[in-house]
């Protein structure tokens, strides 16, 4: 059975992942309307990762016999000044869940809880690799700087992403 202050972090967690999805779909959206349907095809695969995240935690929340509750999730911005200032945005999200995911591992471990703490090993190394592509991103962009071109090709570059998400199933065990 997973511990009473365990299942409240995992569904609070729940509901910031599903948060990240809108998060993406709301800046995909944006960077739409400028005419970058790359970096837009970016952030829904964002998206689609974010979800999959979700998933993953509803499941193992029922496995330990837990239950799972869901909450609002609050709208995200809709509008940015520029790209920069989207990719600028998703490097503090993703700052912001790694703490998150850092704070429910230590609860895990204040609660000598095993289980969930091996669990959230997974989310720890794929919050390493979120905030490493989002310095990419970003580093990249700040470059490009008013170059029209540099922008074009990144955008060419950001919608070659394939989505694992597509292709891979949440696991079913």
């Amino acid at each position: 059975m997973i511990p009473e202050r365990m299942e409240k972090a995992f569904n609070e967690q729940i509901n910031a992942e599903t948060y990240s999805a809108y998060l993406y779909w709301s800046m995909a959206a944006y960077l739409q309307t400028l005419d970058f349907p790359g970096m837009a095809h970016y952030m829904e695969c964002q998206a689609k990762e974010e979800l999959r995240h979700a998933a993953m935690m509803y499941k193992y929340v029922l496995e330990r016999g837990g239950k799972v509750k869901m909450s609002a999730i609050s709208a995200p911005p809709s509008e940015w000044d520029t790209p920069l200032h989207v990719f600028k945005s998703v490097l503090a999200h993703e700052e912001k869940v790694t703490g998150m995911i850092n704070a429910m591992v230590d609860t895990a471990m204040e609660l000598r809880d095993h289980a969930s703490h091996q669990y959230l090993m997974w989310f720890v190394s794929e919050q390493v690799e979120e905030e490493s592509n989002a310095n990419a991103n970003l580093s990249r962009l700040k470059k490009n700087g008013d170059n029209k071109q540099a922008m074009l090709v990144m955008d060419d570059s950001l919608g070659q992403r394939a989505s694992l998400y597509d292709i891979l199933p949440v696991p079913q065990d």
